[in-house]
């Protein structure tokens, strides 16, 4: 009997969520690790993917960053003596420097602070989150342009 090939063993994921439309949008800078205050049905439902960051932003409010607009979907198995909300807002949590920071980014140099990923680290959900500059759409362009020449030197290198 064959011994089972330990490569094609799954290993768990650790990323919960990405927000691909953040790449698209913004020119993210700086980048910060947050824990992230939850209640225990929105954990559940993590532990099986229902969030989603597509819309989501990040707030600063009385010097305390907020996780806004990310939907949590509620199993309907796990929570069912609590009344679950959604898209209420989250509490986030770093480091008073890093809040510093933050602020700093946001009210001198016209930053936004928008969430990257949601992952597990040993245990906790965790959020990437960053500070990003718009872009335009000459800026759009030339970012999808030069992704279509890097995959095409891909190619042309494959083959000789």
């Amino acid at each position: 009997m064959a011994k089972p090939n330990k490569k094609s063993a799954k290993t768990p994921s650790t990323n919960i969520a990405q927000n691909k439309k953040v790449r698209h949008d913004y020119f993210v800078e700086d980048r910060f690790e947050a824990g992230i205050v939850l209640e225990g049905w929105e954990v559940k439902s993590l532990r099986d993917g229902h969030i989603q960051l597509k819309e989501s932003f990040v707030h600063i409010k009385n010097g305390e960053p907020w996780l806004a607009g990310a939907h949590i979907s509620p199993l309907q198995t796990a929570s069912t003596h609590v009344q679950p909300d959604p898209v209420r807002p989250r509490k986030l949590l770093l480091n008073r420097r890093e809040i510093t920071r933050l602020i700093s980014a946001v009210d001198r140099q016209g930053y936004t602070i928008v969430p990257v990923r949601m992952y597990w680290n040993r245990g906790k959900a965790k959020l990437e989150i960053g500070t990003a500059k718009g872009k335009k759409q000459h800026d759009k362009r030339a970012t999808e342009k030069d992704r279509d020449w890097q995959r095409e030197k891909e190619r042309v290198l494959r083959k000789s």
